[in-house]
């Protein structure tokens, strides 16, 4: 990790990733899917569905980030996920069922710590958001979060997911900043990871406690929540 006075000498924007950084996704989707799953018969522990609901899509996206073809809409993948997800479980459902358990991305809030740590770093930053998700997903969430971002990107406008390279260009192109001015957060390694290969700085959130993992493209800082980067760059 690099120095942070090194490192806020340089830094003049942040961007977010938003599904799991920002906002809590597994708590948010796993009292979401509760008592439905309970009308299902579901034996399991409701955050498990959930997991292997964001497993499927985050390998889904995956596979159509590196497939030949036009983008496909982060909804649609999501719908995809949670479709094969209910097929395994044995489930019926129908096809509101399945756009209505995807909706829920849309309203999903901020971790407890986030408002009031944007807020300080606002004062000296501009602050945007990359993410996977779709221009109306995200047009649809900002109520629900309740901070104005000065820049909320969908990946739609580089035509791949996350971690391909191009969306982290294309982030740095409309922020209109170089790579080397913008500190990138994220709570996934992965997505750490991508944003540190286009020369792009990165925080780590920590929350969950795990290892980064052995790559070349370690973080520069590493914290456990959004008070704690707070305080480390203002």
């Amino acid at each position: 990790m690099v120095d942070s006075t090194e490192l806020k000498a340089n830094i003049k924007a942040l961007v977010f990733d938003q599904y799991g950084t920002v906002v809590d996704m597994q708590a948010g989707l796993t009292a979401a899917v509760t008592d439905f799953l309970r009308t299902k018969g579901f034996a399991e522990e409701p955050h498990r569905f959930v997991t292997w609901w964001r497993r499927t899509h985050f390998e889904n996206s995956m596979i159509d980030a590196l497939s030949e073809g036009p983008h496909t809409p982060y909804r649609e993948i999501g719908q995809q996920a949670v479709a094969y997800v209910m097929d395994r479980c044995g489930f019926s459902y129908s096809d509101d069922e399945v756009r209505w358990l995807v909706s829920e991305i849309e309203r999903l809030k901020p971790f407890p710590e986030v408002i009031a740590a944007l807020q300080r770093l606002a004062a000296t930053y501009q602050l945007a958001i990359l993410s996977n998700g779709d221009v109306d997903m995200l047009e649809a969430a900002k109520p629900h979060i309740g901070f104005p971002f000065d820049h909320v990107i969908s990946v739609q406008a580089a035509g791949y997911f996350k971690p391909h390279r191009a969306t982290y260009k294309k982030a740095a192109e409309i922020i209109g900043l170089p790579p080397e001015n913008i500190l990138f957060v994220a709570n996934h390694a992965f997505d750490c990871i991508g944003a540190k290969s286009c020369g792009i700085p990165t925080a780590f959130i920590d929350r969950r406690k795990r290892p980064f993992g052995h790559t070349p493209h370690q973080p520069d800082i590493i914290v456990k929540d959004f008070k704690e980067l707070a305080d480390v760059l203002c």
